[in-house]
């Protein structure tokens, strides 16, 4: 059996962020938008904490109650971050990225402009703590979203920046909608969907 979820609340935001700092470690995105070094992860953490601040209030962010693993998810019509939401958390971003900030806006254009259309969940970061990997953490929060949009019939999308991590989601339903190159020389990314069953 898959370890059990719940919705996170206010008091789980610090754990969180530091466990999706720890699970994006290796991340290609994060390596080419922080200019390809490695972050320590009191630089990275305050980046998730804004994540998880702006996606907390529509009720789709769940964890793992010892915060081994967590999911931000956006219900339909709610993935695009507003310009004020990104103004607010902008000395967060300048801190992690400093002169990066403004070309990284650009990455994020770029993908605005390839979201799926239709209505749909969106998967914004799903991260295991790596001492926890391989424990099922990730099953078990994906699973219940997917069942969710199953009853709702709505789609479901994502955007996978490990191409080990195709399969995973493949188990799930996902398929590649497009494969796209970032600009500069940079990392791929997969843009996955999934129909309702």
């Amino acid at each position: 059996m898959p370890p059990d979820t719940c919705h996170a609340t206010q008091a789980d935001l610090a754990p969180m962020a530091l466990t999706l700092a720890k699970a994006f470690h290796d991340d290609p995105i994060k390596h080419y938008l922080c200019g390809g070094r490695s972050m320590p992860l009191e630089r990275t953490t305050p980046f998730f904490d804004a994540f998880l601040r702006i996606m907390l209030p529509h009720g789709e962010v769940h964890t793992a109650p010892g915060h081994e693993a967590v999911s931000i998810w956006a219900p339909p019509g709610h993935w695009k971050i507003g310009v004020s939401q990104i103004m607010r958390y902008s000395p967060r971003f300048l801190r992690m990225y400093r002169w990066r900030m403004l070309p990284n806006l650009v990455v994020l254009t770029d993908l605005e402009k390839l979201h799926a259309t239709e209505p749909h969940y969106y998967l914004e970061f799903i991260g295991t703590d790596p001492a926890h990997q391989g424990k099922g953490f990730g099953r078990a929060l994906m699973e219940p979203m997917i069942e969710r949009a199953d009853t709702e019939g709505v789609g479901m999308y994502l955007e996978n920046s490990k191409e080990k991590n195709l399969a995973f989601y493949g188990r799930y339903g996902f398929q590649v909608r497009q494969e796209m190159q970032h600009r500069r020389n940079g990392p791929r990314m997969w843009l996955m969907w999934r129909d309702p069953r």
